[in-house]
């Protein structure tokens, strides 16, 4: 069992962003701990923790969100599930909090996700610091005994998709402001990226971009930046929204400040990652194996080519430690250059791809390891904000009309 903590100061976000899931067909709360009244609306169960923190307002870090992961191999049931949640909060010291219990279904591996508060009927508020490499550890490792669950050392080694929980952004399928404060929450605070093309890398993933404007535009001048969704071919559609209106307000001014953080957060990664990229290479005859290969890693190459097709940079995204490095920063033999002269570029010159698009291997998403669980993401709101397509269309119809008559 792999068990993961967030603290935050939006109960509200969190609640939401899991009865969100709910709505989709991808959640099901099956436990209210703590409730007197089961039935309730999402509303109600926001308030309930709210009017518990107002016990102690001075205290802002008041949300805990908390998800536990399984093996694929673990075989359990609904009743199992609330069984070892209870032992859990016991285990971490908060068998006496409420708590909303929902067990997701957006991946392979069986996983709950615990919302609660560290703020006591009391008023006292219950100390989270360490609460993760202490006394988490010590609670999983004695359920991991108890109910016979794959270890956490055992479970790093089953492949699963760490990717798939984050939906990838599709303009007009939903809110364009929600799904894209939904994503970039959560690439900012997981990944470590040292610039903003290393920072797009990664969003690309999930169809969204950010983007400054042209060189000589006045946005560009004036430090601004926009977050948009992107097509199939690597287009941005839609409206794009500032990045000081999405929820966490990603500034170029404050991604800059992360970027001198990452930078040094995400060198301790580098010597592993550039040892399993090169094991790959020498073991591969193509680039589609090469990709394929990096894949089931949990390592994601995002080839940068031109308009002559010439293959002029590459970025390798490591999704399981979750950090970014461009090829030329790993060792010259992992740079595009190498890259282009190891490899017979033919097959790459005949696909058809848009500058900075991917090369995908088959369409498909490859499996990778589980060490760091995502979807902790807190949203503050489910609002729609732009207009779909279809709204668009008929606005059009109207004006039509206007003119005729």
């Amino acid at each position: 069992m792999v068990a993961k903590i967030i603290t935050g100061k939006t109960i509200g976000g969190v609640i939401r962003y899991n009865e969100q899931k709910v709505e989709n067909g991808q959640a099901k709360l099956i436990q209210m701990a703590g409730f007197a009244v089961k039935n309730i609306a999402v509303n109600e169960k926001i308030l309930s923790f709210k009017n518990l923190q107002q016990l102690n307002a001075s205290t802002k870090t008041n949300t805990v969100h908390i998800s536990l992961n399984f093996s694929p191999k673990d075989t359990i049931d609904e009743f199992t599930l609330q069984k070892i949640a209870a032992d859990y909060m016991k285990g971490i010291g908060f068998e006496n909090q409420p708590y909303l219990l929902y067990q997701h279904f957006d991946v392979a591996h069986p996983h709950v996700h615990i919302v609660t508060t560290n703020i006591s009927s009391s008023g006292k508020r219950i100390e989270t610091h360490n609460l993760g490499k202490i006394k988490s550890e010590n609670a999983r490792r004695e359920l991991e005994q108890r109910y016979s669950l794959v270890k956490a050392e055992e479970q790093r080694k089953h492949k699963v998709n760490l990717l798939q929980p984050l939906e990838k952004a599709m303009y007009g399928k939903r809110e364009t402001k929600s799904s894209l404060s939904n994503i970039v929450q959560e690439v900012i605070r997981t990944y470590q990226f040292a610039s903003l093309p290393e920072l797009n890398a990664i969003l690309g993933q999930f169809n969204v971009s950010a983007y400054r404007g042209e060189p000589e535009s006045e946005m560009f001048k004036n430090k601004g930046l926009v977050y948009s969704i992107l097509d199939a071919k690597g287009r941005r559609v839609g409206v794009p929204v500032k990045s000081s209106a999405l929820y966490s307000k990603p500034t170029l001014a404050k991604l800059e400040e992360r970027f001198v953080r990452n930078k040094e957060a995400k060198k301790p990664f580098r010597e592993n990652l550039h040892e399993v990229i090169r094991g790959e290479l020498v073991r591969c005859n193509s680039l589609e194996e090469f990709t394929a290969r990096l894949r089931t890693k949990g390592i994601k190459p995002v080839f940068r080519i031109n308009e002559e097709g010439r293959l002029y940079g590459v970025t390798y995204i490591d999704n399981v430690n979750r950090c970014v490095f461009n090829g030329s920063a790993l060792g010259k033999e992992l740079s595009a250059n190498a890259l282009a002269d190891r490899f017979s570029m033919g097959h790459v010159l005949s696909i058809s791809l848009e500058k900075e698009q991917e090369v995908r291997i088959n369409g498909q998403e490859t499996e990778v390891d589980t060490r760091i669980p995502s979807l902790e993401i807190p949203l503050n709101s489910y609002q729609s904000e732009d207009p779909t397509p279809y709204e668009l269309s008929q606005k059009k119809k109207k004006k039509r009309k206007k003119r005729i008559q």
